[in-house]
């Protein structure tokens, strides 16, 4: 006869597995960029007028179809800039940058990420999260 273990040692081991199984199929997380030791909204502010400035005001070609909009104030803890398709701006963002956290913790993720742009958009949002407020 075997010994008895207690039902929560079942339900914590279930528990456990199926944490194991979610962060499985997650699939590969975006890489993270990491900011100064700032907050999250003041390095969101820099970075949003940065990308203004050099991306859509520069009227650079790789943001020619694009718009940027800023959602700043969130309740949520993260404020983020999205850049959307200009001929449908409230569809998908082609391009999310978020911060959170003090120090700021950023993410950019989206379609651009993987694209020709990826590499050079984390190259300005690591900039401009600094303090930098160069274009190139």
């Amino acid at each position: 006869m075997r010994p008895r273990l207690p039902t929560g040692l079942y339900s914590a081991a279930a528990i456990a597995m199926l944490g194991l199984l979610v962060t499985s199929c997650a699939g590969p997380r975006a890489p993270s960029i990491v900011a100064t030791d700032r907050g999250a909204l003041p390095t969101m502010e820099r970075v949003m007028l940065n990308a203004s400035a050099c991306w859509f005001k520069s009227s650079d070609p790789a943001f020619a179809g694009y718009q940027l909009s800023p959602e700043l104030n969130s309740f949520t803890g993260r404020p983020r800039i999205l850049v959307v398709d200009k001929k449908h701006p409230t569809g998908r963002p082609s391009l999310v940058v978020q911060a959170e956290g003090n120090p700021a913790q950023l993410q950019a993720f989206g379609p651009m990420m993987g694209g020709a742009s990826g590499g050079r958009i984390t190259g300005d949002v690591n900039r401009w999260a600094a303090g930098s407020k160069n274009c190139t």
